[in-house]
């Protein structure tokens, strides 16, 4: 004690105050406006009861799991103890918890469950229980849409349908290693590009011979590789590989039909950016048995399918990246001052997260509009064609401003942004892979482009979806009238500035989704912002008249 002062208070540094309370728990549904509303707009509101069941697991416990999941990241154990080849991946237990709730709630199997119900919507229903699981991990998103999309491929082949999908399809995770058909419950993983070829997958020189008659349904012999092996725990894998007769799929099980571990030998785990909770491998098949899947030399028609549907996932889950970011951005400023201020009250900040609310909200708008063309009953021929499109151009728009967009969040939380403990750094990492899975920027350019060219009914099906709401902005009006006109000229060069076009094109569908979403000072907002270009580089610079509080309020409704 010194002058009545204690050594302890001496010592003191400092109090702790000006800090934001935890985000956790929150309910990820309830506080989320264009997401219920998305939901309701394009034909899910009838799975509500199972989607806002959801949204309180995603913003609590599957949260905090995601945070560990991605600390404790796989790990490879080709051997062991006594050298025996294992080729397993251990995963931290919040991994398989994660796995466990997803599954348990319908990311993976719901839609099919109720893909035949009167009036649709089960795609979009489906989509919103992922849109909230990615908030809190995305890692386990990658097994999850994976073992989604891979029913439409394995319709191609009745035994195999017959076999797996009740299990594919299930409510229960089993991460146990084991053979698949001991399992209530399976998860399917993907594996397409090789080292020599990556998206030019017709390239691949993994062979594929018959173990005793050729064919579909068949069981094959597959010797080769794969650079990207996604979830190598998975039961089975949808893979391509070389037969006589051309490239061709084939579904791949972990344990061989005779119940021995198959012969894929796992040569490492990648080291990635960021996707920290998931395994992606290097693998070698050194006779590895798999049955050919759809028609011999057909295997890139029949894993397209699959491919389809994981892309649409790419939109959902870059739009809730985009979402997750922007409710830890809105939640720091609420609670963190400074210049005597709350940060929210400041002018400028409050510019930046109307900004990134706008953006986050059109991004939402699309990804389930794409949900819903997925969802279409196949004798509707417009919506069809329209998710032949409008799945390649949300691909290629929403993944494509996901990185800027969270670094703006990221910055709203100052240095505490960069630092790992506020997971703002986390959302970082992940941002740019959805841009790059399942084919990069210019794939998906290029695929607007063919699907332009030789199915004139995708042009129709987009030109039908903006004169739908003509009259409800006129510059929406003036941007269709432009598209037109640009997608009808015969110009060579077409290909280089693809990305343009498709930019435009994906803005322009945004702007139809809000003005049809009805509220007219957020369509107009956005529509005079981006696509009348009173907009500038960085975010945070809406003009004065922007709806921002409501933006703000209807972004996160803490």
């Amino acid at each position: 004690m010194m002058n009545g002062v204690s050594l302890a208070d001496r010592f003191r540094s400092h109090d702790v105050d000006n800090q934001a309370p935890p985000l956790v728990p929150y309910d990820a549904y309830a506080t989320d406006t264009p997401l219920r509303e998305a939901l309701a707009r394009e034909g899910g509101a009838w799975a509500e009861p199972q989607v806002a069941a959801y949204g309180p697991i995603a913003g609590g416990e599957a949260m905090a799991l995601g945070v560990a999941a991605n600390v404790h990241r796989p790990t490879l154990h080709a051997y062991d103890r006594s050298g025996h080849r294992t080729d397993d991946v251990e995963y931290h237990p919040a991994y398989h918890r994660l796995m466990e709730l997803a599954i348990e709630h319908g990311v993976t199997g719901f839609a099919w469950r109720n893909v035949r119900r009167e009036g649709g919507g089960a795609h979009v229903a489906r989509a919103a229980l992922l849109y909230l699981h990615n908030q809190a991990d995305q890692g386990t998103s990658c097994p999850l849409t994976m073992t989604y999309a891979c029913v439409p491929s394995l319709e191609h082949q009745a035994e195999l349908v017959r076999e797996w999908t009740p299990r594919i399809t299930a409510t229960v995770y089993d991460g146990r290693s084991v053979p698949a058909k001991v399992k209530q419950g399976n998860t399917i993983g993907m594996g397409m590009t090789e080292k020599q070829g990556g998206s030019d997958v017709r390239t691949n020189t993994t062979r594929a011979t018959p173990v005793v008659v050729a064919g579909a349904g068949q069981l094959y012999e597959l010797v080769g590789h794969k650079w990207f092996f996604s979830a190598p725990m998975s039961d089975a894998h949808l893979v391509l590989a070389q037969a006589d007769e051309g490239l061709s799929c084939f579904l791949l099980p972990r344990f061989a039909p005779e119940g021995t571990r198959n012969a894929v030998r796992i040569q490492r785990l990648k080291d990635k950016l960021g996707d920290w909770s998931n395994a992606s491998a290097e693998v070698e098949f050194q006779g590895a048995l798999a049955w050919m899947v759809g028609d011999p030399g057909h295997g890139l028609q029949t894993i397209l399918q699959m491919v389809s549907l994981t892309r649409q996932d790419c939109c959902i889950g870059s739009a809730s990246i985009m979402r997750q970011a922007l409710v830890r951005a809105v939640h720091y400023a609420r609670h963190r001052r400074a210049f005597g201020k709350l940060l929210v009250d400041q002018p400028l900040m409050r510019n930046v997260l109307a900004d990134l609310a706008l953006e986050s909200e059109a991004a939402t708008a699309l990804a389930f509009r794409v949900a819903r063309a997925v969802d279409a009953s196949p004798r509707d021929a417009r919506e069809r064609a329209m998710a032949r499109i409008i799945t390649a151009i949300g691909k290629y728009w929403i993944c494509k401003r996901c990185p800027p967009f969270v670094a703006e969040a990221l910055e709203c939380l100052g240095g505490n942004g960069y630092v790992e403990d506020f997971d703002m750094a986390r959302l970082f990492r992940q941002s740019p892979l959805n841009a790059i899975w399942e084919g990069s920027s210019n794939i998906q350019c290029l695929d607007v482009l063919r699907a332009l060219g030789k199915q004139p009914e995708t042009r129709e099906a987009v030109f039908a979806e903006l004169d739908a709401v003509r009259g409800g902005n006129r510059v929406l009006d003036g941007e269709t009238a432009s598209l037109r006109k640009l997608v009808a000229e015969e110009d060579g060069d077409m290909e280089g500035r693809s990305r343009r076009l498709v930019e435009r094109m994906g803005m322009a569908l945004q702007g139809a989704c809000l003005v049809r979403a009805g509220n007219v000072a957020i369509a107009d907002a956005f529509c005079e912002s981006r696509i009348g270009r009173g907009h500038g580089v960085a975010f945070g610079t809406l003009a004065s008249n922007a709806p921002m509080e409501a933006l703000i309020e209807r972004a996160w409704a803490e």
